[in-house]
Formats: structure tokens, C-alpha cells, sequence
């Protein structure tokens, strides 16, 4: 199980997750990777383009011996978690996760398609050319922690980072994808960061999903709902391995 984040969060904000993946299936093997200038690895955030990301995310994997792998994306992983099923391969990407993702159509920035107080943020911040930005920490409870406790809110803020403007300006290309990889979407029904339709014009831009995961939560569900996100996980593991 590879895990993969989203912006402004490292590979740290699917510790909950983790923790709960580890309980359920200690023999699973999970590998959240940090994409570049993101916790542990380091990376030029004035520079850092999708391709980057992709690399150093391949790298990681094989780093950790991983041969055949499901990749679950969060958020702006949409932009990478492709390229990185497309890198390694059918012959050793099992299945394509992305939950609560925004992907543009084919040839488009994500900076064309996002709608809402998100979308108005993040066009503010491409006007500032190549500067990382970070989220001020009431739009962030706003966009990302609607409906979290005390508790889960204070975990989420503590792992807000700095983000690259340049991978939202950024066109993405996608026709490497192969068609064949099993490709599934967790939809977060209150997400105030990407709402349900916006989720739904990804899921077309991305040329459709073989099963649709509503889940009754926030933006962060790795951090609102660790325990049904893991049962989730795991059982799209067991549905491959039987496969």
C-alpha cells in the first residue's frame, strides 16, 4: 500500500491511518512517501514540477522493495498518483486509489478548474508567481477540518506545510495512463475543499472509475475517519489479492 498526500500536507498526515492499517493488517506492507520539499524529502518548491514529484515517489517505492502496490492519492496527488501508475506499470500497479482528488481535464492546470473559496485562494496564490504559499489556519479548518473534533482539528493544523505554486499552474499529460489498472475514487461527501461535483468532473476528466466510495466526511478523511478509510483499504487489498 502506497499513500500518497496531497498539498500542503506531508506523508505525517496518514499517521492515524497507518496506525490503524498496522492494526488491522500487520503484514501489510504501507509506505506513505513525501513528494518533494515535503517532510523528509528534500525538494526546490519555487521549481518542483509534477514530473519531480513522480521521480521521487518511483524512487521511494523502489527503494522499499515494493514490487506489486496499490497507490492511494489524496487531494493534489491527482497530479502525481498517474504518472506513478504509469511508471511502474499494470504488471505491478494493482489498483489506482484517489480519494477527495482534483484532476483537470487533459492538457489543463488545476489552478482552470477548481471552484468555491478554495478555487479563489488558490488563483491569489499563482499571482505570486513561484513563491511556496501555506494556508492561513482559519481557511484551513474551513476547507479541510469541517466537522473533525478539537483533537483531530489541532493533529491536522500541526501538519499544514508550504506548497509549490508551480504544480497548480502546472498543465498536466496523462496519456501514458493505461486504461487497464483498476482505478477507484473515494468520494467525500462534505468536503467544503473539493466539492462532490468538482469531485465528479475529476472522475470525468480522468475518463471514468470502476467503483465510486462515498464516504460521509470531511476534506482530510485520513485524519477525520482513519479506521473506515483502513477497513476501506484493506479490503480493496483483499479484493486484488483474490483477483
Amino acid at each position: 500500500m502506497v499513500l500518497v498526500h496531497g498539498g500542503e500536507h506531508s506523508a505525517d498526515c496518514w499517521d492515524l491511518t497507518v496506525d490503524e492499517l498496522r492494526r488491522l493488517e500487520p503484514n501489510l506492507p504501507v509506505l506513505a512517501v513525501d513528494l518533494p520539499g515535503h517532510g523528509a524529502t528534500p525538494g526546490d518548491l519555487t521549481s518542483v514540477s509534477i514530473a519531480d514529484c513522480v521521480r521521487s515517489a518511483v524512487q521511494q517505492i523502489e527503494n522499499a522493495g515494493l514490487r506489486e502496490v496499490i497507490v492511494v492519492g489524496h487531494s493534489l496527488a491527482g497530479l502525481t498518483v498517474p504518472g506513478i501508475v504509469a511508471a511502474l506499470g499494470r504488471s505491478r500497479v494493482r489498483e489506482m486509489i484517489l480519494a477527495a482528488s482534483c484532476l483537470p481535464v487533459q492538457g489543463e492546470a488545476i489552478v482552470d478548474t477548481l471552484v468555491g473559496p478554495l478555487a479563489w485562494y488558490v488563483r491569489r496564490t499563482v499571482r505570486r508567481k513561484k513563491l511556496p504559499v501555506t494556508t492561513p489556519d482559519l481557511l484551513s479548518t474551513l476547507i479541510f477540518c469541517n466537522g473533525m473534533t478539537r483533537e483531530q482539528r489541532r493533529f491536522t493544523l500541526s501538519r499544514i506545510h508550504a506548497e509549490a505554486t508551480t504544480l497548480i499552474a502546472e498543465p498536466v499529460d496523462r496519456r501514458d495512463l493505461s486504461d487497464d489498472v483498476p482505478r477507484t475514487w473515494i468520494l467525500t461527501l462534505r468536503d467544503h475543499a473539493l466539492f462532490r461535483r468538482t469531485q465528479l468532473r475529476s472522475i470525468a476528466a480522468l475518463g471514468g472509475v470502476h467503483t465510486l466510495i462515498p464516504v460521509d466526511t470531511c476534506h482530510d478523511l485520513m485524519i477525520s475517519e482513519p479506521r473506515l478509510l483502513a477497513e476501506i483499504l484493506i479490503e480493496r487489498c483483499r479484493l486484488r489479492s483474490r483477483a
